[in-house]
């Protein structure tokens, strides 16, 4: 047998909502149920205190990041930005061979590519550069591109080298 738990008349308020007319002949004026807890009681109240707070914290870290990548020269923004690309294709390699990733790591590099991308173009527009030539340029720029390993498949590599160099010298 099915049974629902009802709760007691103390703990339900009834409203009268006069915007939810179905037409104008209508006596049907709509009722909204809100259910009330005390605030002691409500298993959100004691892990989330203030949502506000987490998103002002979230928005001081991007505008501390933002900082940091305005203070670069715009050579080495590119730098960054091709080696945070090759950070991308390595995190694709590993998703598609079904290794161990953290899928929030995607997110976290295309919004710090797109965030360099749109510091390089502000400083386009500030020399006056427009939209037209700012395109040829990128198309120059991805063609002059030197491709190299990202930076952590280096240090994967350089990890490897001294494990050899390590067992070349116990076997010798």
């Amino acid at each position: 047998m099915l049974s629902l738990p009802v709760a007691p008349p103390s703990t339900a308020a009834f409203r009268r909502n006069p915007a939810l007319f179905t037409s104008p002949n209508s006596t049907f004026n709509g009722i909204r149920i809100a259910q009330v807890f005390p605030a002691s009681s409500t298993p959100c109240s004691r892990s989330i205190r203030n949502p506000r707070s987490l998103s002002v914290v979230m928005m001081a870290k991007r505008e501390e990041e933002l900082q940091e990548i305005r203070a670069k020269t715009t050579e080495e923004i590119n730098e960054d930005i091709i080696d945070l690309k090759g950070e991308l294709f390595m995190l694709r390699l590993n998703r598609s061979a079904r290794n161990e990733f953290k899928s929030s790591e995607f997110r976290r590099m295309r919004k710090r590519v797109a965030r360099m991308l749109t510091v390089r173009r502000e400083r386009e527009l500030v020399e006056g550069i427009n939209k037209r030539i700012s395109r040829k340029l990128d198309r120059q720029w991805k063609k002059s591109i030197v491709v190299r390993p990202p930076p952590s498949l280096q240090k994967l590599q350089e990890e490897e080298a001294a494990e050899r160099a390590a067992e070349a010298e116990k076997s010798a």
